[in-house]
């Protein structure tokens, strides 16, 4: 986006599309179309229409956690942001101070060995700090607790500044979510998937349009610095890498349901461009430089002006595309976040 281009104030979606009027369901949200530079405006319910028999559409699978819970470090409330598990059990975490609204601040500095009292007499210790780049994610230990059976009972969706009030777990579920064994999942809903229903699906399928699961855990987003993302958990199955390059390879196009499958397909795809099953950690940041090897297109939100989602954007359609495409946002007062409306980008 360019640097003059900011989101005016207003444009935030503070609820469900399905909230704001009566009638509306999840898809009752605006679609932005860019082809190159050529911008088109349309209802999310005229998607079937947009696509052609034999596309492919690759979506995330994770289910959204309950990673909000409350806590306190001695005298002082808190709120601990559940990020991603690792492989020895701990959990990355940030710890964020309430800021009087039912939402969160950044707080000023967690050490390691900071203690964090948990409902239910748990208790967490923090650790090193995620990565290098800085210290608002820590490694951390739960005792007194576990944590997937702590998020269930005590915890909630995060939620942001944004937002008018808290909302249902159910409303950060896609329609593609599917549980987890081990009780994993995301700690922020994947959310371009957000305003498919199961009547939209049916008639996508029925119009000859394919769908490939994969999954990938989103980890906590940094609102505040917008920092590039941290590892991740992801897998793509075999069933859907063989689905992906059929499509390439019968010059199908292969349009990812937001930046997370454009990460994990990427992370899944060899220089040759072909997709093998694969799953584990991924630290793929996808950027112009690096370019994308698979997808040809991208449904997704629309991001602030500073994310560094839109390097992945520009990497798949062009910096052209996203200046015209996010002028054309701003100026139809199309909506932010994960509430908000969509933008189908292809190349």
């Amino acid at each position: 986006m360019t640097p003059a281009l900011r989101v005016p104030e207003g444009l935030s979606a503070r609820v469900p599309a399905e909230q704001r009027e009566p009638g509306l369901d999840r898809d009752g949200v605006r679609l932005l179309v860019s082809r190159g530079t050529e911008v088109s405006h349309h209802a999310f319910g005229e998607l079937p229409g947009l696509l052609r028999a034999g596309d492919l559409l690759v979506v995330n699978t994770s289910p959204t956690l309950a990673a909000a819970v409350d806590g306190s470090v001695g005298h002082t409330r808190v709120v601990v942001h559940f990020s991603t598990r690792g492989d020895d059990a701990r959990w990355a975490v940030e710890v964020r101070e309430p800021d009087g609204r039912g939402t969160t601040r950044a707080r000023a500095c967690v050490d390691k060995g900071t203690v964090v009292r948990l409902p239910g007499g748990g208790r967490l210790v923090a650790e090193e700090p995620l990565s290098p780049r800085g210290n608002r994610l820590r490694w951390a230990r739960v005792s007194g607790a576990e944590v997937t059976a702590l998020l269930r009972e005590h915890g909630r969706p995060i939620r942001y500044a944004y937002t008018d009030r808290d909302q249902p777990l159910s409303a950060y579920q896609t329609v593609f979510a599917l549980p987890v064994p081990d009780g994993t999942g995301s700690a922020e809903m994947p959310s371009a998937a957000r305003p498919f229903t199961a009547r939209l699906v049916t008639e996508l399928v029925s119009r000859g349009v394919q769908f490939a699961p994969v999954t990938l855990h989103t980890g906590v987003a940094s609102t505040e610095s917008h920092e590039p993302p941290y590892p991740e958990r992801f897998s793509v199955p075999g069933e859907s890498a063989r689905l992906i390059n059929a499509a390439r390879a019968a010059g199908r196009r292969v349009v990812a349901v937001g930046t997370t499958a454009v990460r994990a397909v990427e992370s899944a795809a060899g220089a040759d461009g072909v997709v093998r099953p694969r799953a584990g950690w991924t630290d793929l940041v996808v950027t112009p430089e690096r370019g994308v090897r698979v997808v040809d297109g991208l449904l997704t939100g629309l991001h602030e002006p500073e994310a560094s989602h839109l390097l992945m954007l520009e990497a798949v359609a062009g910096r052209a595309a996203i200046d015209r495409g996010y002028d054309a946002a701003v100026r139809g007062r199309y909506l932010w976040h994960e509430f908000g409306d969509v933008h189908l980008l292809l190349r």
